[in-house]
């Protein structure tokens, strides 16, 4: 577990080097998101001797799950974003705070990065390596919670509370899908992948 625990740390480290006030305006946001997801692939890679055990497959049924997922994910952020828009007046600033990222890099160079290495590396690192292993040691129930609380944190560090809120949305709606459906990380790791592409580029929730 020494390397699960690592990895955790090595997570935490990446994040708050790319969103943290004092280090992230000397990073493009979109070329460190990557190096970051490739590094933490890599690493859940190397840790995982068992690898061979995790049920990846993207066949039809999975592509159909994904996209699925991914809608029913988009529809409650839009909801959330107009809930939260008539309940607080911070809400809508950080929002296009969050959007403005967008503006460093081209939309299509942006999507391409999601759907092929930011969207599935964070699926297969979160899920496929710190929660199965979280719930090997204890149990389902505590490797959700634990990994929930771990996605949440680590975007403590942009000090932007929608931000971690849709952090926190978002990781316990991934988080409760694998802990029931542990088959079906392929369809997870699609519906992340396209989630990222549709609310930052295609359909952004403005």
């Amino acid at each position: 577990m020494k390397k699960v625990y690592a990895g955790a740390v090595l997570a935490m480290i990446l994040w708050f080097i790319l969103f943290s006030p004092w280090t992230a305006p000397y990073i493009p946001f979109w070329i460190g998101m990557t190096c970051a997801g490739l590094t933490l692939t890599g690493y859940a890679i190397w840790a995982s001797p068992d690898l061979h055990q995790l049920k990846i497959s993207f066949n039809l049924e999975n592509i159909g799950w994904g996209i699925l997922i991914a809608m029913a994910l988009w529809c409650i952020f839009w909801l959330g974003d107009f809930l939260s828009s008539m309940m607080f007046d911070f809400a809508r600033p950080q929002v296009d705070m969050i959007y403005a990222m967008r503006a460093e890099e081209n939309p299509t160079v942006i999507a391409l990065l999601l759907l092929l290495i930011i969207g599935p590396a964070e699926e297969f690192f979160w899920r496929g390596f710190l929660q199965r292993d979280f719930s090997k040691k204890w149990n389902p129930n505590i490797g959700f919670i634990v990994t929930l609380l771990l996605y949440t944190m680590v975007h403590l560090p942009k000090m932007n509370f929608m931000l971690i809120m849709a952090a926190m949305v978002a990781g316990a709606f991934w988080g409760l899908l694998y802990r029931f459906f542990p088959d079906k990380l392929g369809a997870l790791i699609i519906s992340h992948a396209l989630w990222d592409a549709a609310t930052f580029v295609w359909f952004p929730i403005l």
